[in-house]
């Protein structure tokens, strides 16, 4: 009896193992670039940003972090004494942007220059970043900016959404950053301001006059981070008592916290406590 195969059967069993390839990791050709499927998927990837998966990881480190709570000198009592983290942020992107980035950071550059304003300089860094795009301002062009966003017909971002403050303790000379979110109703787009400044000179001018509904957010972002809004209508805190000392999202700010008392024991805050060794 000879052992013959129908071919039919063979035929299956050949896109069985053609499959099998194709989606094993490493092996395989994606059917319409002749490339491998890890490559194909590396390239699909970074198509979400217009840095190159190998670029993506040249991160810009401002800080490393020990501990939960980072704690120095009393020892963190978390039990994540041992956890290292990384700050670090995106880097600068290169063109092509994608998207309506181009056309955006293009316009921007045309005013700025058409004011006789270096916008290599007003512009420090374009980041794009998980579909997301920040532009980098100096802090002294920052009014300009703001209104060229929102009166440019082509841009017309005319609603920003707040002003948030971070604190990066590492980013020597840069450590607070103010980070604004606009809205264009117009073109439905989103893009956020992102502007750096000191902690030993912590000042940025107000966008108050171009935005109105950013009062109450840059006095927030005063009350806790400490920066300074100037010519802001009434700079003053907006959370904490006005004779409070210090801004509490700040992360040198001390943790702070209320000792616990029980029985006669008292458990102090956090960056208070022994070190166990």
């Amino acid at each position: 009896m000879t052992d013959e195969k129908n071919p039919k059967d063979v035929g299956a069993t050949e896109e069985k193992q053609d499959a099998a390839r194709a989606v094993k990791p490493g092996e395989g050709e994606h059917a319409a670039t002749g490339q491998s499927v890890t490559g194909a998927a590396l390239e699909a990837g970074g198509q979400h940003s217009a840095i190159s998966p190998g670029e993506r990881r040249r991160l810009e480190v401002v800080d490393s972090r020990k501990g939960l709570f980072g704690a120095q000198g009393s020892g963190d009592t978390s039990g994540f004494g041992g956890l290292v983290t990384e700050i670090a942020l995106p880097p600068a992107a290169q063109r092509p942007y994608g998207s309506w980035f181009d056309e955006v950071v293009d316009i921007l550059i045309e005013l700025l220059t058409e004011q006789g304003i270096d916008p290599e300089q007003a512009l420090e860094k374009v980041v794009v970043d998980r579909g997301e795009l920040t532009i980098f301002v100096d802090r002294e062009r920052l009014p300009f900016v703001a209104r060229s966003l929102r009166d440019d017909q082509d841009l017309r971002f005319e609603l920003c959404l707040g002003v948030s403050g971070v604190h990066y303790p590492g980013d020597q000379g840069r450590e607070l950053h103010a980070v604004y979110q606009l809205m264009s109703v117009t073109h439905n787009r989103n893009l956020r301001l992102e502007v750096t400044c000191p902690d030993a000179d912590p000042h940025i001018p107000t966008v108050v006059d171009t935005y109105p509904g950013n009062d109450w957010h840059e006095r927030e972002t005063f009350d806790m981070f400490g920066i300074i809004f100037d010519g802001h209508p009434d700079l003053a805190r907006s959370l904490m008592p006005d004779d409070w000392e210090g801004h509490p999202q700040r992360k040198d700010y001390p943790l702070g916290g209320i000792p616990v008392e029980y029985k006669g024991a008292v458990v102090p805050p956090p960056d208070n406590r022994r070190s166990y060794r």
